[in-house]
């Protein structure tokens, strides 16, 4: 008797059991396919830049990334790209990538020196490092570290993505020949650049790039920078302006950023993470081969079909420019402790790669001239 109850309770229990595996089994399929139908589920941002909705190289640049994103991720995140002033103005676009109002923005860290004074260290600094160097530098140098945590107080995370290579030093409508012809000088010029022009009596303008043609025109400016050939002959500032000056001194080899809500981020899965990360990589290093080449043919045609006057600086004022921008960016490197750490970094790293580019980049520019 005692057997045969114990027969039936091992039999209700193995029943039991069999029932629950089964139920178990089936939870965990159930959850299989939520979290497979949440992978693919189709995730849709905006990215807002500070550049005219497709312009050559700048425009079309955060199109690329917007294009490989969706790409990459074969559909499931897929980025809407507005142009300045179609959602918020140029300079606009940090704090409303901040609020979330938009999950991605394209721009150059130098516009927010206002916010941040030591983000201006990440687009270009005077006398700075050429492209290579700033890449060589965010990427293995410890910068993109510092450059993250400036943002992160403001719920957003910078990327590299994009550089224009050494730019031009900008078009004017008198002989620059000393500094005392930047005295009164209305220019547009942003950053770091912008101080050390305001440091030789000259007034420093921040303004879009879509307002410069018509500022020139109009006497507002009296000179502008923007980027070189390639977007200079776009703009069509040789139509308004007579001297165009090298080398762009200001800015060496300026990175652009894409700026991406925190959040936003952070609430992808990480392949998804991973593909936002580097499709901008890519486009940082497709942009700078871009204008390497664009540059070259834009230039032609400036000099020879639009009889454009090509100017150098003269030596003794670069030499001046030189020594403002040392004293510029030491006071600049104060406006925080972060400023001061990205400062210091990219003052050693220049140091180091200096040594080397002596016996490498610039041995064989000369070797080859």
């Amino acid at each position: 008797m005692e057997r045969r109850e114990f027969l039936k309770k091992a039999t209700a229990l193995t029943a039991v059991g069999a029932g629950a595996s089964l139920l178990s089994g089936c939870n965990q399929e159930q959850a299989t396919a939520t979290g497979a139908a949440a992978a693919q589920e189709n995730i849709e941002w905006k990215m807002v830049t500070t550049w005219p909705k497709n312009f050559p190289g700048l425009g079309t640049g955060a199109n690329k990334l917007a294009a490989l994103i969706g790409e990459l991720s074969g559909g499931r995140l897929t980025v809407k790209v507005y142009g300045a002033g179609e959602l918020v103005p140029a300079f606009e676009i940090f704090d409303y990538v901040g609020s979330g109002s938009a999950q991605m923005g394209h721009g150059a860290a130098y516009y927010w020196k206002g916010k941040i004074p030591g983000a201006q260290i990440f687009s270009s600094v005077p006398f700075g490092f050429n492209a290579q160097e700033m890449n060589a530098w965010v990427y293995h140098g410890g910068g993109l570290e510092i450059w993250q945590k400036m943002y992160q107080p403001h719920g957003l995370v910078p990327m590299p993505a994009g550089n224009m290579g050494v730019q031009m030093g900008g078009w004017f409508n008198k002989e620059i020949n000393s500094a005392e012809d930047l005295q009164g000088l209305k220019m547009r010029i942003p950053g770091l650049g912008g101080e050390v022009l305001k440091r030789l009596g000259g007034t420093p303008v921040n303004l879009p790039g879509g307002e410069l043609f018509t500022a020139l025109q109009t006497g507002a400016l009296d000179a502008t920078e923007w980027v070189g050939p390639y977007n200079d002959l776009a703009f069509g500032f040789h139509k308004v302006a007579k001297y165009y000056y090298y080398p762009g001194w200001h800015e060496p080899g300026t990175t652009l950023e894409v700026i991406v809500n925190q959040e936003a981020l952070e609430s992808l899965p990480k392949d998804l993470q991973a593909i936002v990360k580097y499709a901008a990589q890519i486009v940082n290093a497709d942009m700078l081969a871009e204008y390497t080449a664009r540059n070259n043919a834009a230039l032609k045609t400036l000099l020879n079909e639009h009889g454009v006057e090509l100017r150098k600086f003269p030596e003794p004022l670069l030499n001046r420019l030189k020594d403002e921008s040392e004293i510029v960016a030491e006071e600049m490197s104060e406006a925080s402790p972060l400023a001061k750490e990205a400062y210091n970094s990219f003052i050693q790293f220049r140091k180091d790669v200096f040594a080397w580019h002596e016996v490498s980049e610039a041995a064989i520019y000369r070797a080859r001239n």
